[in-house]
């Protein structure tokens, strides 16, 4: 069993930084690859990065390659998501995810909502 807590949203300027954490227990999280999704009002959840178990391999969506950045600390069962250069359209509720069984992320957090004035 999995649990994660999302902290670190707000509301930014378009252009301005902000940094999601991802607070995880559970013994398998070192051992699991971890999710960033967000999702906005009568849209479908979409992926915005992943990172491996190890911190090894991330991938990004094109639509934040290069502005989002995202790493772990397997010590402090953590990960998290520099988001940089933000616009408008990254407004969402942030959530990370963990545990892939069969392909699907397994445990979600409770989400963090970030804005993105203009």
């Amino acid at each position: 069993q999995v649990q994660l807590v999302e902290s670190g949203g707000g509301l930014v300027h378009t252009g301005g930084s902000l940094r999601l954490s991802c607070a995880a227990s559970g013994r398998t999280f070192s051992y699991s690859p971890v999710g960033w999704f967000r999702q906005t009002p009568g849209k479908e959840r979409e992926f915005v990065a992943d990172i491996s178990w190890n911190g090894g391999i991330t991938t990004y969506a094109v639509s934040v390659k290069g502005r989002f950045t995202v790493s772990r600390d397997n010590a402090k069962n953590m990960v998290y998501l520099e988001m940089n250069s933000l616009k408008p359209e990254d407004t969402a509720v942030y959530y990370c995810a963990a545990g892939v069984v069969g392909g699907r992320y397994t445990y979600w957090g409770q989400g963090t909502q970030v804005t993105v004035s203009s």
